[in-house]
């Protein structure tokens, strides 16, 4: 199909135009534009690509074209087919988490908070901050320096001043402590503390530093010495900008492999009146999908500003084209160098790293997800992992643990334990296997639930090959099963064929690592639960007048030893059922237990 493909393209115009890659189903996958059609294309069968090219290329049935007058009118037509159309690998945009700012209210006594939301009510708005700290230390200075009122709402007259008035970080206007003017003065003092004028606020501190020096007041000097050295460190932090009357934005995006954010800061008449955040996906490069999220963000918004600052490095005179044409507006697109508006959008660029780092700690690790599929053969990416792990000691207490990773990340509300039924003390690991495969994979057939796209076994060739039998056995022949034994750390396949080794460091190897190491401690960690309560169970049967369901039922009540010994006769009673006289007893054997077990340790 591949050489198919590259054959189909040679007789690409070179053209502008419009290209359309359909699946084997029929369905558009992805859409692009090109300056020249054949030259486009080509370059996606061409040389060494990223692992998401490949993951495009892969799925590719067939390429159609439309040709164009030129590269705009492809621009126009592009955007028009991805909206119809939504193909799966173009950009998909989702709104993101907002970065949170601290508004001040537009009220007679105004508040200050952080929030996530922007009123258009002439509240003020400050930040937004990538780093919530930063809004902690703003706000705990301000409430040191200029204490308003936290209550929500409008000022109700009171009585008496709540608690924040009496630890000096409320100034009471409820309670006529405070008139406006006066507290509007406090309020104007944290505008210049936001705003970075923080030259009269340290000269007054110092003032009053100095001044409780003399009074031999070394307490209050030494407090507004740290008020001091604060109000420097956020001065410092605190980038400078200095927003004039004109409407621009700035657009920033961050992406890495399929996975990227874009942030917009919005300026209107020297105010923040807005920032978003929208996630999406796209197989494209970087250029193609900053251009395609300019026509879907400002295709229809109603407030086009005078000048984009952007970090793109697309075709910025072709999107002003699109502007000026479509909606009747001159935008400059700038790609600012260094000043002012270079320091902003690093801001804007930082959210929108921010994101992209968080998405990337939840997303799937697609690189090593994609390699081991290569490696294993498989038909599609196992975005679904099953781990299973046997652990017993001696013979005693045999469990097993499956645990599931989707997108090379534990899914810990899919995992299981399982106890084993069938050994009757002996340690047979492969019958093991068979048992717990047997009991998980029936249920799934059974009850219809998702099937893994690998099975993983801690362990070598003999226990892949029990599992194996048993997935064939439920009507799972296509699910594929693997082992990774640590020794050596070998992928083992069912069958006679030799185990794989791969470089230490390897992606691949790291997922199948995550799910081995995964699988083993999650069983490990049921077995020894079970050893301590069988301890814990023997101990209290060993009590005259408690039998196994007795010893069970005030274990699982009260959940120790410790806790039985500090629980009263007449709980012990009502749990046991043995009257007041037997739980005595069994309250004072149940403390010299647990004070032998202390002098034991």
């Amino acid at each position: 199909m591949y050489e198919a493909l590259k054959a189909t393209v040679r007789d690409f115009p070179g053209s502008p135009g419009v290209y359309l890659m359909r699946d084997t189903g029929g369905v558009i996958i992805y859409i692009g534009k090109a300056k020249n059609l054949k030259k486009r294309v080509s370059s996606y069968f061409t040389g060494n690509k990223d692992v998401k090219t490949r993951v495009l290329v892969d799925r590719i049935d067939r390429i159609e074209y439309i040709t164009t007058g030129n590269e705009y009118e492809a621009l126009l037509l592009e955007n028009n087919l991805i909206k119809e159309h939504t193909p799966r690998y173009n950009i998909n945009l989702k709104d993101g988490k907002s970065y949170p700012v601290i508004r001040i209210t537009a009220e007679p006594f105004p508040r200050i908070f952080r929030t996530r939301r922007i009123i258009q009510d002439g509240s003020e708005y400050f930040g937004p901050y990538t780093n919530v700290g930063d809004i902690d230390v703003y706000l705990d200075l301000i409430e040191r320096l200029f204490p308003l009122r936290k209550c929500k709402g409008k000022v109700k007259k009171r009585e008496h001043p709540c608690l924040y008035y009496h630890i000096g970080r409320c100034s009471a206007p409820c309670c006529g402590k405070i008139d406006r003017e006066s507290y509007l003065r406090h309020v104007d003092g944290a505008r210049r503390l936001l705003s970075g004028e923080t030259e009269e606020l340290l000269a007054g501190l110092r003032r009053r530093m100095e001044e409780a020096a003399s009074l031999l007041d070394f307490e209050k000097a030494a407090e507004l010495r740290d008020t001091i050295s604060a109000v420097e460190t956020v001065g410092k932090d605190q980038e400078v900008v200095d927003f004039s009357s004109e409407s621009r934005d700035y657009v920033a995006c961050a992406m890495n492999d399929s996975l990227c954010s874009f942030a917009v800061f919005r300026m209107r008449d020297g105010k923040l009146v807005g920032r978003d955040l929208y996630r999406g996906r796209a197989l494209s490069s970087e250029d193609e999908a900053f251009s395609q999220f300019f026509l879907r963000y400002y295709g229809e918004l109603k407030d086009i500003p005078e000048t984009v600052f952007t970090s793109g490095g697309f075709d910025t005179k072709l999107v002003a084209t699109f502007f000026k044409n479509e909606r009747n507006k001159e935008v400059s697109i700038i790609i600012p160098e260094e000043g002012k508006h270079s320091r902003i959008l690093r801001m804007v660029l930082d959210n929108a790293l921010h994101d992209l780092e968080k998405r990337l700690k939840a997303e799937a690790n697609i690189p090593g997800l994609e390699e081991l599929r290569t490696i294993l053969g498989l038909k599609k990416l196992p975005r679904r992992i099953e781990g299973f792990d046997i652990a017993q000691l001696s013979g005693t207490y045999p469990v097993a643990s499956m645990v599931s990773f989707y997108n090379g990340n534990p899914d810990k509300g899919s995992y299981r334990r399982f106890h084993i039924k069938t050994l009757e003390g002996k340690i047979d690991d492969y019958e093991a296997i068979r048992e717990v495969v047997a009991r998980r994979y029936t249920r799934v057939v059974n009850e219809g639930l998702e099937r893994p796209d690998l099975v993983l076994i801690d362990g070598g060739k003999g226990q892949v090959n029990a599992a194996r039998g048993i997935l064939n056995a439920v009507g799972l022949k296509d699910v594929a099963v693997i082992g990774l034994a640590k020794q050596f750390e070998e992928i083992h396949f069912p069958g006679s064929g030799e185990p794989v080794r791969l470089p230490e460091g390897n992606e691949a190897l790291r997922v199948l690592q995550a799910v081995r190491d995964e699988s083993h401690r999650f069983a490990t960690g049921f077995n020894k639960h079970l050893r301590k309560k069988g301890v814990k169970l023997s101990s209290l049967e060993s009590i005259p007048g408690i039998g196994p369901k007795r010893a069970a039922a005030l274990l699982s009540t009260f959940g120790s030893l410790e806790a039985i010994a500090e629980a009263s006769v007449d709980k012990i009673a009502e749990i046991a059922g043995n009257g007041q006289d037997g739980a005595a007893d069994v309250l004072q054997a149940v403390q010299n237990i647990v004070k032998k077990k202390q002098r034991e340790i």
